[in-house]
């Protein structure tokens, strides 16, 4: 193999599959970045078995080759070169690849590309087709719902529903859901539902910044892996095996209390709030109050730490329905009111011990339930 690009893209390329890397492996070769000539480019690969991502960047290939190299070795290497053209040369006996950047000189140690997982392609002729940005918005708005915790793995996942021309995603981790319903660019002909690991979409909704042209989902044939194929980039990840909850279930049917606020006024009495609920579990206290013909309705959010201090924050709203008091975990408020994308949005509540339920307001594509947090004393 021998083959030059330049220092900028091939940084790039390495920072987009740097991600895939296996951080512990039993085997070896998954700790390394295939780099592998391809049709006169150059592809770069790295996978953990669950997650692979492909890149291709530009090159000029004099000989076709491909060997893998330890991934934070050439990583760090290559952020280090000055921005010029690298020119690297494989000798195959040895698996050494020699890399040279102006008047620096590196050798490599690899191991033989045929060690490497094959990483499968997608089948375009199948594919199903979303616009970019708004997978994005989905990705945004679901993944901050999902468990962390991987005792219950099939809640570590996301919920993914093709059904005639609409993709909805859902997520739960059991103390709050989101639920995201979008438009396909072209329809499946049978409904289909997979769980995809949380990890591997927000793994895309980061390479897909760039993206431009309609974004290619495929599943394979088993329904054990989907990939997503962007103009010079492939993702691929397992599927998780299960059965997801109902989520229409805990979604509340009716609330009894509207609440109409100013999106980012919440968000910053939020934070206020955080600064003490932080200490105390982080509950923050809600206490919603309509108004009446002569003044308008408010929201007071606040949060009590017996170490640190208390707070209040005092917000107009339009309220429509009884007042009510009830307790949220404020980083969950925080969380969705960063993702909502509208100026206001509605908090629907009917009591202290009920879900609420966040929209942004005029956009009845995206639902979020808090569940609500146990107030001491009651």
């Amino acid at each position: 193999m021998r083959v030059s690009c330049l220092q900028e893209n091939l940084a790039k390329g390495l920072s987009i599959v740097s991600r895939a890397v296996a951080a512990r492996s039993t085997l070896p070769v998954l700790g390394n970045i295939l780099i592998a000539t391809d049709n006169g480019r150059l592809k770069l690969s790295a996978t953990n078995l669950e997650i692979g991502i492909t890149c291709w960047i530009g090159a000029k290939v004099e000989e076709d080759g491909a060997t893998t190299v330890p991934a934070r070795t050439f990583v760090d290497l290559i952020n280090a070169l000055p921005q010029d053209r690298v020119d690297m040369e494989l000798a195959v006996k040895t698996q050494t690849l020699s890399v040279t950047c102006g008047r620096f000189a590196n050798n490599i140690k690899g191991v033989d590309a045929q060690e490497f997982p094959i990483i499968p392609q997608p089948d375009e002729d199948n594919a199903i087709h979303i616009a970019p940005g708004v997978l994005r918005q989905m990705i945004e708005q679901v993944v901050l719902a999902a468990a962390a915790d991987e005792s219950r793995p099939i809640l570590t996942g996301v919920l993914a529903k093709f059904s005639g021309k609409q993709l909805t995603l859902a997520a739960a981790d059991g103390f709050r859901l989101s639920v995201k319903t979008a438009l396909l660019e072209d329809g499946v002909d049978e409904p289909l539902e997979v769980i995809i690991p949380a990890r591997a979409l927000a793994e895309l909704g980061r390479i897909s910044g760039e993206q431009e042209d309609p974004i290619s989902i495929t599943v394979t044939p088993q329904r054990s892996q989907i990939l997503f194929h962007l103009s010079n980039i492939d993702l691929v990840s397992q599927l998780i095996d299960g059965k997801f909850p109902d989520y229409n279930a805990i979604i509340p049917k009716s609330s009894t209390t509207k609440t109409v606020v100013d999106t980012l006024q919440l968000l910053k009495a939020c934070k206020a709030a955080n600064v003490f609920a932080r200490e105390a579990a982080n509950i923050a206290k809600i206490n919603i109050t309509p108004g009446d013909e002569l003044t308008p309705g408010h929201v007071t959010i606040g949060a009590t730490s017996a170490e640190t201090g208390d707070n209040a924050g005092d917000l107009d709203a339009t309220v429509t329905g009884s007042p009510v008091e009830i307790a949220f975990n404020v980083k969950y408020l925080i969380d969705v009111l960063g993702v909502a994308g509208t100026s206001q949005v509605s908090l629907e509540t009917t009591n202290a011990s009920s879900p609420g339920v966040v929209r942004p307001l005029g956009d009845d594509s995206f639902t979020h339930v808090i569940m609500p947090m146990h107030i001491g004393g009651r």
